[in-house]
């Protein structure tokens, strides 16, 4: 992000009260179900992160790897700020920065945690920065590695899984999971799994019916005519199933 787009972006933060989110291991009342990776940094990332907010989104991650960690702040706070307006209820997540995620609630903005890979700032390290409200994330996408965050679940809060196919998003080195590959995944850990990578509104039934918590979608939301009908569209995908078990109070 430029200083100029920085400078558009930074919203007029207002301080806000205690923010009640899950501590590590405990977060049955957080809504997985669909799931927001942002992509851009200008104003239609924070106007289409609004948007899904309003629509049911129950978290939003602010993901923007071509910004500087100034750049990344200004733009995680404007997204807080229209997501909060929008919808109280949805978490606003930082991806990979744990220190960006601390200065925007510093700045107090409605930020909930962070969403870390595995070669990002370990998860303890984390929790411990964040505090017990704060809810963390941790990517997976093997049976070892998902084994690997049970061992975690007091610390972390959900963990992300794939890719469930081939996206130019992001290049995780790992095979494609395909519907079949979340079975074991899920079995393999207490903890609620977000199956993410080039997941489409049409996949989600059959994702559902694998026992995730939820999906999470990148282009097919951002790019949309129209990211709540998108929303509406896997939330009710999400709802076909019966296995569906972390459902936000709303």
């Amino acid at each position: 992000m430029t200083g100029g787009a920085a400078g558009r972006l930074r919203p007029r933060v207002t301080r806000l009260g205690r923010h009640r989110t899950p501590t590590g291991g405990s977060h049955a009342s957080l809504d997985l179900r669909c799931y927001l990776v942002t992509s851009g940094t200008g104003r239609r990332t924070v106007e289409v992160a609004a948007a899904a907010a309003a629509a049911g989104a129950g978290v939003v991650q602010v993901r923007a790897k071509e910004a500087t960690a100034a750049g990344l702040l200004d733009l995680t706070c404007a997204v807080a700020e229209a997501v909060h307006a929008a919808r109280p209820a949805t978490r606003v997540l930082v991806d990979d920065r744990a220190d960006v995620a601390f200065a925007a609630r510093a700045r107090g903005a409605a930020v909930h945690g962070v969403h870390l890979g595995q070669d990002d700032l370990p998860v303890t390290e984390a929790r411990a920065l964040l505090g017990p409200e704060a809810v963390i994330g941790l990517t997976t996408g093997t049976p070892d590695l998902v084994r690997a965050a049970e061992r975690l679940r007091g610390v972390i809060d959900y963990v992300g899984a794939g890719p469930f196919r081939p996206t130019p998003t992001k290049d995780s080195g790992r095979d494609p999971l395909g519907v079949d590959g979340y079975h074991g995944l899920v079995a393999a850990t207490s903890l609620p799994v977000v199956a993410i990578g080039g997941v489409e509104p049409r996949d989600v039934p059959a994702l559902a019916r694998t026992g995730v918590a939820g999906v999470a979608l990148v282009r097919a939301i951002m790019d949309a005519p129209d990211p709540g009908a998108v929303v509406g569209e896997v939330l009710a995908g999400m709802d076909t199933s019966s296995t569906t078990e972390e459902v936000l109070d709303r």
